[in-house]
């Protein structure tokens, strides 16, 4: 079994992430031992949106184009409604989201974030939560929808909003140290 002291988790995000979102598993899973980089489309750093306005820049670690799946152990996708809707128009994003989804290893998404699930047809037929507004988006694209704190499916990880956070960060760092789920991958 690996232990979260070991492991490299992604964290995937563009301008307009939900703050509360990438910040606090980006210090939780960082406080737990981890190696967490925070990747990107772009290089430099990214806008957090704080509930009604734009607030803290994060530093990018790494640029999507030079990571490579095999390099991380977890994928983190924060919400947040920008964040997400930019990030399933990138193919490259929606690719990456697929293949690592594939790897068998845990895929944790937040919010708004199950929108790069469905673009990536990854929800049908599994259970998963999100951010009520979009309730209908994850059961229209085949999901099993559940108004959970946390619902976890085969190492894929969904949550609703930040007050969740606390179960969404406890399930990441317990799904990262099961280690890969071999049976799973996109239908």
């Amino acid at each position: 079994m690996p232990k979260i002291t070991e492991a490299r988790i992604a964290i995937l995000a563009t301008d307009g992430f939900e703050q509360v979102e990438l910040t606090e598993p980006l210090e939780k899973l960082r406080a737990a031992g981890a190696t967490v980089d925070v990747i990107s489309t772009k290089s430099g750093s990214i806008t957090g949106w704080d509930q009604d306005h734009w607030d803290k820049e994060i530093p990018v670690d790494k640029e999507l184009s030079q990571v490579r799946t095999t390099d991380y152990d977890a994928l983190v996708l924060p919400g947040g409604q920008i964040n997400p809707d930019k990030l399933r128009s990138d193919p490259k994003v929606v690719s990456f989201v697929r293949e690592f989804f594939n790897s068998k290893k845990p895929l944790a998404a937040i919010c708004h974030a199950p929108w790069l699930l469905i673009e990536a047809d990854i929800v049908r037929g599994r259970d998963v939560t999100s951010y009520k507004s979009i309730k209908t988006d994850v059961v229209n694209a085949g999901g099993k929808w559940h108004d959970e704190e946390v619902v976890v499916h085969q190492a894929l990880i969904t949550s609703r909003n930040p007050g969740d956070l606390p179960a969404f960060i406890a399930k990441i760092i317990e799904e990262v140290e099961e280690g890969r789920h071999e049976d799973r991958k996109v239908a």
